[in-house]
């Protein structure tokens, strides 16, 4: 589809060198193998990075993550930094699922004591854990309460009795952005988001049960306490209809306001403001609510989740031992302090479709982990496998400590619909041992594993780029769909 060219300039990575001509600030870094390069040419995921180069005040390159594919304005996998001070901010720059993100629980059951109960933990969880595009929390929110949800993120859920502290010292923020704030939410966004709160949702999001089938780094795992064939609990959702109503609201906004500020850009996706202008600060506050929404939003989930272990199980939590591993953002933007040039700068940091892949010795990373790294998740898509890395100190030097956040899709949800049946699908992870329950034939058809790229493939490449390293393998053996 695109004429560009990228240039290998080593091993899993390519550029387009910066060209002014076509309004190029910065040049465009894609982190790839062949097959995977091949993939983003054939849409318009390179095209779009290199029109992402073009946004004033961007700093350091375009980087286009192996997982990337086409999105909108930004592709998916895709990180740019902007000057804190200089900079723009831009809404489809993080996109429409704010933190969209994901956890993961350990448990202590070993495959053979969930697999002779998978259909009952199955049902109770499908029961337990509202799903589906529409679908309800379990819990109203007064107008005030949600304003509490806003600000206090993970705890709100926390202080009500939904998990503990322990769980807060394991999310990126610990679970509660600073400096959100709910004035700057629109009446659309909350009347989508309060009766949602609690749910997973639909599309790409699920609740999977998986094993661990590989450890790849001993002292990671069992720092992490990840051990080979035990049980785990991994839990892919955002913001739900909030966070899009919160990303459609700012997108007018910043159409509307480039004019004023003079901005010039070549797809009216790309739509930004300047970072410390009005506008740019309104959006800010009002996507850290949206962050604090999807952290909340998750710990019910979480909560819920071992709520049905101990049913199914007879046994309690801390008998099973499940505690949070970690839970990563993968929709995101937020100020970082990196070197640019050999010198120590402020940036906005854009995360479309990316994680945050911190190494040792950053204090944002949880002081459980400070010491080791952060640990970073690759969800899969049902049928395949996910992968717990560890964040490195390349990913400073390569991506503003950010790597993949996923497998990547390669076929729209349309032709996925018309390329597969719900029984074709159905048959294939039945083959495989893997019990799936949805709410809708589509639900499983449009998330076809046969819809995404390798996920192997797209962690080998962080993982020989030192961006991001391999510490264990999970595969799914039960699946919870909207």
């Amino acid at each position: 589809m695109t004429s560009i060219a990228p240039k290998k300039i080593d091993e899993n990575q390519y550029q387009i060198d910066a060209d002014s001509n076509l309004g190029m600030r910065v040049p465009v870094r894609i982190y790839a193998d062949d097959q995977l390069l091949q993939k983003m040419l054939s849409d318009r995921t390179i095209l779009q990075a290199r029109n992402v180069s073009s946004i004033p005040g961007i700093l350091g390159q375009s980087v286009v993550l192996p997982d990337g594919h086409e999105g909108y304005g930004f592709p998916v996998g895709g990180v740019a930094a902007m000057d804190a001070k200089e900079g723009m901010i831009s809404p489809g720059g993080v996109g429409y699922d704010i933190n969209c993100g994901v956890r993961l629980l350990r448990s202590n059951l070993d495959e053979q004591a969930v697999r002779s109960k998978l259909k009952d933990l199955v049902t109770d969880l499908f029961r337990s854990v509202p799903s589906g595009v529409g679908s309800k929390g379990a819990v109203k929110l007064k107008h005030s309460e949600l304003d509490e949800v806003l600000v206090k993120g993970v705890n709100w859920a926390i202080d009500r009795g939904y998990g503990t502290s322990d769980d807060s010292d394991v999310c990126e923020e610990n679970g509660q952005i600073q400096n959100a704030d709910p004035n700057k939410v629109s009446d659309k966004a909350r009347k989508r988001g309060a009766p949602q709160l609690g749910s997973l949702g639909s599309g790409n999001h699920f609740l999977e049960v998986q094993k661990v089938a590989e450890i790849h780094d001993e002292e990671a795992a069992n720092r992490m306490g990840i051990k080979k064939g035990t049980i785990t609990i991994l839990i892919h959702c955002g913001s739900r209809g909030f966070g899009h109503q919160v990303c459609s609201d700012y997108l007018r906004v910043s159409e509307q306001s480039m004019e004023k500020y003079g901005i010039n850009l070549p797809d009216r996706e790309l739509a930004c403001v300047p970072n410390t202008s009005e506008e740019g600060e309104s959006y800010r506050k009002a996507m850290f609510a949206a962050l604090n929404f999807a952290w909340s939003n998750r710990q019910m989930i979480t909560h819920w989740t071992r709520r049905s272990f101990e049913r199914v199980f007879s046994q309690t939590e801390s008998d099973l031992d499940m505690k949070l591993v970690y839970d990563v953002a993968h929709n995101i933007a937020k100020v970082e302090k990196h070197k640019v040039d050999g010198k120590d700068r402020d940036v906005i940091v854009h995360r479309k479709g990316a994680t945050r892949a911190f190494p040792s010795n950053r204090d944002e990373v949880s002081s459980k982990y400070r010491d080791l790294g952060q640990p970073v998740l690759i969800p899969g898509s049902m049928g395949t496998a996910s992968w717990i890395l560890l964040g490195q100190h390349n990913s400073m030097n390569l991506s503003f400590g950010s790597t993949a956040h996923g497998a990547g899709r390669t076929m729209s949800r349309s032709k996925a619909r018309r390329n597969y049946t719900e029984n074709d699908v159905k048959k294939s992870l039945n083959d495989k041992g893997i019990l799936i329950k949805a709410l809708t034939r589509d639900g499983v058809v449009e998330e076809t594993p046969q819809a995404y790229k390798d996920v192997d493939a797209v962690v080998n490449v962080s993982h020989n780029l030192g961006i991001a390293t391999k510490v264990a393998k999970l595969v799914p053996i039960g699946v919870i769909k909207g």
